[in-house]
This record gives structure tokens, sequence and C-alpha cells, in this order.
């Protein structure tokens, strides 16, 4: 059992959820969004996103984080200081950290790498049986967390198939390992 906790950084919303891998089934612990003021100067809000979250981390204590990459913006000012957002997390999780693209945590959960946010909300609210509506930064930070999950799963398959390949069957194509 191993608890994960997924970040969606911004600096002036940044979401986090947190989910429970038994074997492979995701269980829904906790969501939420940290507000940041934008009257405060960005300095304040990068310290509100590293204390608030090491006060999520020593509540539900994960095992494993997951944070979502920076991607380009038409403005240069917000990918900065996303990225700042991104590196106060960072800091404050004291945990082995993976990082996903965007792209890649849609195509995880949804099957499809430029699914819309909606999208994203409803697959995450039923593969953790969420009734009701998430908010949209809490169900992203979901979303990084089952990527991760997703992708652990994926990479110790690998590595028990490397370990025993006479495990796996070899009639389905998925399998097939060359040689």
């Amino acid at each position: 059992m191993t608890v994960i906790i997924g970040i969606d950084p911004g600096s002036r919303h940044t979401g986090y959820g947190l989910i429970r891998i038994d074997g492979n089934q995701s269980f829904y612990i906790a969501s939420g969004c940290i507000h940041l003021d934008t009257e405060h100067k960005l300095p304040q809000r990068l310290q509100t996103i590293f204390s608030e979250l090491q006060k999520i981390i020593l509540l539900h204590q994960p095992a494993e984080a997951a944070i979502e990459q920076v991607f380009m913006h038409e403005n240069p000012g917000s990918a900065l200081k996303l990225g700042q957002a991104r590196g106060a997390a960072i800091v404050a999780l004291t945990i082995p950290v993976a990082e996903y693209s965007a792209r890649q945590v849609k195509q995880s959960v949804v099957g499809y790498g430029a699914a819309k946010k909606e999208q994203v909300q409803h697959m995450v609210g039923r593969l953790l049986n969420i009734t009701g509506k998430l908010q949209a930064d809490a169900a992203d930070a979901l979303a990084i967390a089952l990527c991760h999950a997703h992708s652990r799963l994926s990479i110790n398959k690998m590595l028990l198939i490397k370990k025993s390949p006479q495990l796996v069957k070899k009639n389905r194509w998925r399998d097939y390992i060359p040689e």
C-alpha cells in the first residue's frame, strides 16, 4: 500500500490530490486547492505553497509525489512564475518526485492526450468513485497522482517481465518482448 500526492502547481492556485494504491487499485484520500492571495508578492505566495504542502505531507505521509511539468505559455512571465511555484512545491515535498507533462497525464487518465479539463474531471471522479464535481485544480492534481500510479504499475510489470519472462503469455502481441 502506497500513498501518492499529485501536485498541479500554479502561482494563483495550487491543486493537490492524494490517493492510496493497493495492488492495481487506486483509492481517494483527499484533495483540495491552495488559494494564493494575488495581492501578496510572489515570494509570499511561494512561501504559502511551501508551508501548506508541508502541512499536507505531515498529515497524510505520502511515500511518492508527482508534479506537472512546466509547459510554454505565450507569456514568458507566466511561465517563470509557474516554474517558481513548481520549485516551491518540489522543495516542500522531501520525497521522490516524478514529473509528467499535461499530455501524459491526460493520456493516462482519459486515454486522449488532448482531452479537455472537463473530461479529466469526469474521469478522475469515475476512477476514484468520487461523487459530485471536483474543483478543477484538485482534479488535475488527482489526475497527476493517477498518472504516476499507472506509470509505476507499468514499470513494475516491465521489471517483473525482465526478471521472470516465463510468467508472460507469449501469445499476446502486447506482451511480446524481442530477444
